[in-house]
């Protein structure tokens, strides 16, 4: 059926008309439909039809009132009808409260745009349906989306700044406000590089509008490391951003948004954590990792230039004994102020560093000759012996400096640090204070150290070391009242080797303790067997080192000792040195009466050698002093050591203690300690040590005139 028939007032002639209508109203239109003035419907496209319920050309001749509510039929009939001249449009919208109405009834809100057109001498209404339910859900997705997009700008911790195709800010979230110094209304309109003011933190230039950089590259932008944003108030921050284009929705570019964050803690503490990745915490020196990097850089200018340098290696005398007696925190306090003297006596160009403990290296960068280097020493010695004020209280310290140079000594950090440690020991045995260039000779003695050290723990693998007994002597008597046990080492291929030979190196690697405990069982084994056998020993002598002596488990160590040997108490005497006693004072008077209470003799050995105060001395309880061997073996020749030799034996008397001379080996010696009244004595004179099986044999002897003379 035509939709346009000629009762509608057509002219039949004028078809090209005819065909705009037709077209606009085709499938592809939206809801759109052609009325005439009463109201009948000449053309509705297909969607308007499904819009309303219809099937495919069902609405064509009906009139439009069949598509609205019957509230407002006579409303639309109005506006329909006329009178109204062509061209003129008219809108109704659900804002008014305009419903459709489906075939089944249904009621929704509607849109309405009619136009009235004037065709063939004709006025027809052309009107464009839009179903508001859909939109309205558009616009509530939309609304929603904009309000969350909203709340996640305003509550995320970074900051974003966007700004239009020209570089000008057009938003900023709170965060952003907060970083730049500018309100979002202060900086609308504004051009970016006004709000975001970026400089280079190291040469302080003006950085580039990344904002502008990324709109032209068409990419993503981030800021290079260093970058400082200059705040409204001039006041700045170090920032990491990242910068990226709008697009809109044909592609092209429309803006920019900038993402940034405020970096400044973080730098701040990865700039901490690089500090003390390279220095020590307590007194803030390089430490050995940063040391070494700068000591391997000045090699590589030393090499580039034919120029010189020096380590020293440098080691405070006697701070463990302030350390342990004062307490950690009285000794962390003085190695700062150590530090402070350091770093004052050497250039700027120079490094101290801390290694641990109280050891710290010097590395001198440039030396003009092996003198300037020891005079760079001397200072330091000098510099670091004058008293330190701790805590109101004065404390003295020296220290003991190795010096190795390159390139004479060695080209590489490793070989130089090593060196200067090994001349730092031998400037400790010259006597401290001092300070000692590095010879090979010294590496060639370490080298030496080294396999006795490693040939001393197989030792103690397999069995190798061996105990020797000396007996002791009573002088008046010729009885033997006990003897000493020895350490030997039966070396497989130098023999038998004293102790001389190896008790160093077992005390600076730490054997000496196991070495000192199976001293303890041996000793004590061979005594039981001695007793059970009835040779008259009387009692076992045994050193104890200053390690052994301080182990918290010492006391434990003698109890089980003894009584897994089954020996009674009474026959074991352990000798102990003035050092060893006098470190801790009070410590080892706890200690000796420990001792003593569980029946353990106690002998002062080396006596006259160390420092002792006699106050203290009479604290302990001591039962034996044994005077030093170099005393005795210098009687008679005039150069004093009678005097003190008598005086040790007169302090003995006067104390009750048993006095014994060490190192007898002249019938002169003999003489003279008899004529000064001397206890017990001991030495070659009387018998070397032996084997326990000999001297089983020896004490044996019914005569002991022939013991002495053995």
């Amino acid at each position: 059926m035509d939709p346009f028939p000629n009762s509608t007032g057509f002219d039949p002639d004028s078809r090209r008309s005819d065909i705009s209508c037709r077209g606009a109203c085709d499938a592809r239109s939206p809801g759109m439909l052609v009325v005439d003035a009463a109201g009948r419907i000449l053309q509705a496209s297909p969607p308007l039809e499904a819009l309303f319920g219809y099937g495919c050309g069902a609405l064509g001749g009906r009139r439009t009132a069949c598509l609205l509510p019957r509230r407002f039929r006579r409303r639309h009939l109005e506006a329909v009808a006329g009178p109204f001249e062509p061209g003129d449009d008219r809108r109704w919208g659900a804002s008014e409260g305009l419903f459709g109405r489906r075939r089944d009834g249904t009621e929704f809100p509607i849109d309405v745009h009619v136009v009235h057109l004037q065709l063939g001498g004709t006025t027809l209404a052309c009107a464009m349906v839009r179903d508001r339910t859909a939109c309205d859900t558009a616009l509530d997705a939309l609304f929603s989306e904009l309000e969350r997009t909203r709340v996640t700008l305003n509550s995320i911790g970074d900051a974003v700044l966007s700004t239009d195709i020209n570089g000008h800010v057009v938003f900023l979230n709170p965060v952003s406000e907060r970083l730049t110094g500018y309100s979002c209304a202060q900086a609308r309109g504004r051009p970016v590089t006004e709000v975001f003011s970026l400089i280079d933190a190291t040469t302080r230039a003006t950085r580039a509008d990344p904002v502008a950089a990324s709109m032209r590259q068409d990419r993503k932008l981030c800021l290079p490391p260093g970058t400082v944003l200059v705040r409204q108030d001039g006041s700045e921050i170090a920032i990491e951003d990242s910068t990226a284009p709008i697009h809109n929705r044909r592609g092209h570019v429309d803006g920019a948004v900038v993402v940034f964050r405020d970096v400044t803690a973080a730098r701040a503490q990865a700039a901490a954590l690089v500090h003390s990745a390279g220095h020590d915490t307590l007194t803030g020196l390089p430490n050995r990792t940063l040391l070494n990097d700068r000591l391997d850089h000045a090699i590589d200018m030393a090499a580039r230039r034919h120029g010189q340098l020096a380590v020293l290696f440098l080691d405070l005398d006697a701070f463990k004994h302030i350390n342990d007696s004062m307490g950690h925190t009285v000794g962390d306090e003085l190695l700062q102020s150590v530090a402070l003297r350091l770093k004052a006596s050497v250039r700027l160009s120079d490094t101290v560093s801390r290694q641990g403990g109280d050891e710290f290296v010097v590395l001198l960068s440039e030396i003009t000759s092996a003198q300037s280097a020891g005079r760079s020493a001397d200072k330091i010695v000098k510099a670091l012996a004058v008293p330190h004020i701790v805590r109101g209280q004065p404390l003295t310290v020296s220290v003991s400096v190795g010096i190795s140079l390159y390139p004479e000594d060695g080209t590489t950090s490793e070989k130089l640090l090593q060196y200067a440690d090994l001349a730092m020991y031998q400037a400790k045995q010259m006597g401290r204070n001092t300070h000692c260039f590095f010879e090979h000779e010294l590496n060639n003695r370490a080298v030496e150290r080294q396999s006795v050290e490693s040939e001393l723990r197989r030792a103690l693998e397999m069995h190798e070391l061996v105990l020797h007994y000396q007996p002791k002597f009573d002088l008046a008597s010729g009885q033997v009242n006990g003897v000493e046990a020895l350490i030997r080492w039966l070396h497989p291929t130098r023999g038998l080797l004293g102790p001389e030979q190896f008790l160093s190196v077992a005390e600076d690697c730490g054997l000496i303790v196991p070495m000192g405990r199976w001293v303890l069982e041996q000793a004590c084994r061979q005594a039981r067997v001695w007793l059970d056998d009835g040779v008259p020993f009387g009692h076992v002598a045994v050193n104890v080192c200053a390690l052994e002596f301080r182990r918290n488990d010492f006391l434990q160590g003698i109890a089980t000792t003894l009584s897994e040997a089954g020996l009674p108490a009474r026959h074991l005497e352990l000798e102990l040195t003035e050092g060893v006693l006098m470190s801790d004072t009070a410590a080892s008077v706890a200690t000796l009466h420990s001792l003593s209470a569980m029946g353990v003799s106690i002998a002062v050995d080396d006596f006259g050698t160390g420092y002792s105060s006699l106050s203290y001395l009479r604290r302990f309880p001591i039962d034996v002093l044994k005077i030093d061997k170099t005393f005795v073996q210098d009687l008679g020749t005039g150069t004093g050591d009678s005097a003190i030799v008598h005086a040790i034996i007169g302090l003995g008397a006067s104390l009750s203690y048993r006095v014994i001379a060490e190192g007898v080996e002249t019938a002169e010696q003999l003489a003279l300690l008899n004529a000064q009244h001397c206890g017990e004595g001991q030495g070659f004179l009387f018998s070397r040590p032996l084997t326990a099986d000999a001297l089983a044999a020896l004490l044996r002897t019914s005569r002991p005139e022939a013991v002495m003379r053995t």
